[in-house]
């Protein structure tokens, strides 16, 4: 029948918008959907995660989780609110070379990357947008690092 992608908070998605208005007209069950995505959702509370809602002809659904992005990632794990608005002076916070990989498995799938350095190369990238240091190194820096080999060994290519 018809399928709907939005982007819910993880585990506190309700039946207001954008949910409710968008599921309506189908005449599905929307504390289902709405439970059903939180239940799913609640191991990435306090992230935006994109889900797809696949409705059925007989008015059954399916809910499928999608990952969050890197952004959100990066900041669950270094613990920022934020990104900085000037990264290039402003520091939001700081992640070890463990979680940069614990974030690159996690997205393994969905980068371009076909090792884990490229896709831990992408996380580091986007730390260095956000404002966020690698084992205290600017994400410049940490780049350089990686290039060089200093965490091969915790990266397992």
């Amino acid at each position: 029948m018809g399928e709907l992608k939005v982007m819910v908070d993880g585990g506190k998605a309700s039946a207001g918008a954008p949910l409710g208005p968008a599921l309506g007209p189908t005449g599905v069950n929307i504390g289902a959907v709405v439970a059903m995505i939180n239940s799913k959702t609640a191991a990435l509370a306090g992230m935006k995660v994109p889900v797809t809602i696949k409705i059925n002809k007989d008015k059954s659904f399916d809910v499928e989780v999608g990952l969050p992005p890197i952004s959100a990632l990066i900041k669950k794990e270094s613990k920022a609110a934020k990104g900085a608005a000037n990264p290039k002076v402003d520091v939001m916070g700081n992640l070890t070379i463990k979680q940069v990989v614990s974030i690159a498995t996690t997205k393994y799938d969905k980068l371009n990357a076909i090792k884990m350095k490229k896709c831990a190369a992408e996380v580091i990238g986007s730390c260095d947008s956000m404002g966020v240091t690698i084992e205290g190194m600017k994400a410049r820096d940490a780049q350089k690092a990686l290039r060089e080999g200093k965490w091969d060994a915790e990266l397992k290519d």
